[in-house]
Order: structure tokens, then C-alpha cells, then sequence
């Protein structure tokens, strides 16, 4: 549910063995990135029933719950959704009680920019919402992980054209105080290697730092090439982690 791919469900999570905490340090709102997001700069957004919270649909299928290991929490959750439905979660360290089905999980890797350095691009432009139909047609050609038609009010999301066309992007997605997670990174397949990848993470990169805050981001264990162009720009993998979808008890 947040980098691309997807493998069978596991019987434990990775960052299963960290331990619940409460999101109140900088380093536990990383452990539950979705949760510290939407409690924090995002809660605008939010929507949230006791120990649980969510997007609403038409911005991101990502939901969270205060304490991965309070079935209460999860009793929230279940409660403020509505039975059967899909829910995406992000570093859960424990997994959900009984009645909950676990779809599918994509092993992920946490990476921290704090080494990162921003540079302006003279080709990126800044995206509205009048650019979302393009955005969505890209997102549909390179699977970068979850946008919706309304994802683009996370944050501020740059784009590179060729020949009038939105051929690559990257954009905000999860952000709470001192960090902003870089997503929907994604090029069109005819335009793959002209670096424009690298040269739209510096370049969101640069307004991230700009209002003092630093840059992490998701990506699939199995995408190395993708690890190693972030370990390359200054990124350092922190921690391994799962995006899972979940369905909510039918009863």
C-alpha cells in the first residue's frame, strides 16, 4: 500500500520486535508515520473516531491507530470504517487482533534525508489541481503506490514536461513536525534515465528544507536500484518496515 509491489501475508511483520510507543519524540512519530500525520499537520484532514484515524478516501487509503497493540485501538478503527472494508497501515509492529485479514504486505525500507541537499530545477513546476488528471494518468502507467484524485492536498507535488506532457513527478505525502515524507516519485517509461527522478527529489527536497523541516521516504526492499539512488543523493535506511492492506472484520 505504499511502495509498489506486494507478497503473501506474513505471519509477523518486520519492525515487529520494536515495541509499541505513543507518538511523542520525533523518533516514535516515524514508527507510526501515518498516525503522527494525521494528528499532527494534517489534521485538517483527518478523520478520527477515539484511538483511530483516517484520510478520507479520495486522498489516501492510509489509516492508523494511536497503539498497534490496544485492540481498543483497533476496536476504534473497525468502528469508524464500517465492516469489509480496505484500509492501508504503514510500521504496524504487531499484527491487528483476530477477525481482521491481512490482504497483503509489502516489505519496505524507511530512509532519513537528513544528508540530503536541496537544489532548485528550472524545469519542475508546481502542480495543481488542474494537473490532476495528468497525475493520475501517470500514476496509472508507472504504479508509484496509492494517489488519489485528491492525494495532491498533502502537499506540494512537482512535475517535468516534455513536449507539453507530464512525463515525471514527486510530491508530500506523510508530514509531522521536523519531517515530510517524499512520495509518488515516478517517470514515464520512455524517460527513464535522464535522471529526472534525482533532479525532482532535490528539488522537492529543497522546499522541504526550506520551512525547516527534513526529508524521509518509502521504498520496496526489493527495488534496489531505487535504495541505491537514494543512498546516493544522501538517504540512510533507518529501519525495515511493512505497508500492509487490511480488510475490517465483516461482523
Amino acid at each position: 500500500m505504499g511502495p509498489t509491489g506486494a507478497s503473501p501475508s506474513p505471519s509477523a511483520l518486520p519492525g515487529a520486535s520494536l515495541g509499541s510507543v505513543a507518538v511523542t519524540t520525533p523518533e516514535a512519530a516515524l514508527d507510526n508515520p501515518v498516525w503522527a500525520s494525521l494528528t499532527g499537520v494534517h489534521t485538517a484532514l483527518a478523520i478520527v473516531h477515539g484511538r483511530a484515524a483516517r484520510y478520507p478516501s479520495d486522498i489516501s487509503p492510509f489509516a492508523a491507530v494511536s497503539d498497534d497493540t490496544d485492540p481498543a485501538a483497533w476496536a476504534d478503527l473497525a468502528d469508524l470504517v464500517g465492516p469489509g472494508v480496505l484500509l492501508g497501515c504503514a510500521g504496524l509492529r504487531s499484527l491487528p487482533p483476530p477477525g481482521w485479514d491481512i490482504v497483503m504486505a509489502v516489505p519496505a525500507v524507511q530512509l532519513l534525508g537528513d544528508d540530503v541537499a536541496g537544489r532548485p530545477d528550472p524545469e519542475a513546476v508546481r502542480l495543481g489541481a488542474q494537473d490532476v488528471p495528468e497525475m493520475l494518468d501517470l500514476v496509472a502507467r508507472t504504479q508509484p503506490g496509492p494517489f488519489e484524485r485528491r492525494t495532491i492536498e498533502l502537499g506540494a507535488y512537482l512535475g517535468i514536461r516534455r513536449g507539453g506532457r507530464l512525463v515525471a513527478m514527486a510530491g508530500e505525502r506523510m508530514r509531522f513536525p521536523g519531517r515530510t515524507e517524499i512520495s509518488a516519485v515516478c517517470t514515464d517509461p520512455v524517460h527513464r534515465g535522464a535522471g529526472f527522478a534525482t533532479r525532482l527529489i532535490r528539488a522537492t527536497a529543497m522546499g522541504i528544507l526550506a520551512r525547516g523541516d527534513r526529508p524521509f521516504l518509502h521504498v520496496m526492499v526489493s527495488n534496489m536500484d531505487a535504495i541505491r539512488l537514494y543512498e546516493d543523493l544522501g538517504f540512510r535506511v533507518r529501519r525495515e518496515m511493512s505497508f500492509v492492506q487490511l480488510r475490517t472484520p465483516t461482523h
